[in-house]
């Protein structure tokens, strides 16, 4: 996956983007499309939304290339925010009323509003009244609300998981891989990656605390890290 680009890429890139350069949008899209696909099908566990995602987030570049600002941070961090931001606005839509149908650009421009009427995070029960109809008091509602935002976070967190580890440097990512995919001990992850027992296990430990860092923000819109100010 792309790692952040240098600085004078990213604003050659904006450049070539505001003179309409198709081949630009190209070449981003070749850069970062599986890093944008991958992001919005772990927030949001559906092959055909994340295509769609995809689709909408590089539209947004294309029309709106002026709105990446280099002081805010790098290009590929730009377009981790943007596909955040939208994937949350589908997720809340796919499980409430409100945002569904809501256009790319309003979706990417402005952080969604949390609608009253919405389903619960794993669909209506039907030996629960209130996941059907709520009271007259509001308390379904809120409770409906509560759980939404719960799932929300929770697809944040894991997207920024995933972003942070596909961020860090590839001998901290590799460590990682091995003791916690391929089930290796220290002893073994050293062996395999030909360092010494005691690098190995700095490696996991800086691999970890980069990766705690993923739960940090757990607000509903917080973003994934290094681009601008969190919400």
């Amino acid at each position: 996956m792309a790692k952040d680009a240098p600085p004078r890429w990213d604003r050659r890139m904006q450049q070539r983007l505001t003179r309409g350069e198709a081949a630009a949008l190209g070449e981003l899209y070749d850069r970062f499309a599986p890093l944008v696909h991958s992001q919005a099908h772990r927030m949001l566990d559906d092959e055909d939304a994340a295509d769609l995602v995809t689709r909408e987030v590089f539209h947004f570049v294309w029309e709106n290339p002026g709105a990446y600002d280099p002081k805010q941070g790098s290009m590929r961090s730009w377009v981790a925010w943007l596909t955040h931001r939208r994937s949350v606005q589908r997720l809340r839509g796919t499980h409430g009323a409100d945002g569904a149908g809501t256009g790319h650009r309003d979706a990417l421009a402005a952080p969604a509003d949390g609608g009253a009427d919405r389903q619960e995070a794993d669909g209506p029960r039907t030996d629960r009244p209130d996941a059907l109809a709520a009271p007259a008091d509001g308390s379904g509602a809120d409770a409906r609300e509560r759980e939404l935002e719960h799932l929300v976070r929770r697809a944040t967190v894991a997207a920024r998981a995933d972003y942070i580890v596909a961020s860090m440097p590839a001998p901290l990512r590799a460590a990682l891989e091995l003791a916690y995919v391929q089930r290796r001990d220290y002893r073994q992850t050293a062996a395999d990656l030909g360092v010494t027992g005691e690098e190995a296990r700095r490696r996991l430990r800086l691999g970890l605390q980069l990766l705690a860092t993923a739960n940090t923000h757990p607000q509903a819109g917080s973003s994934p890290p290094g681009y601008g100010h969190t919400p």
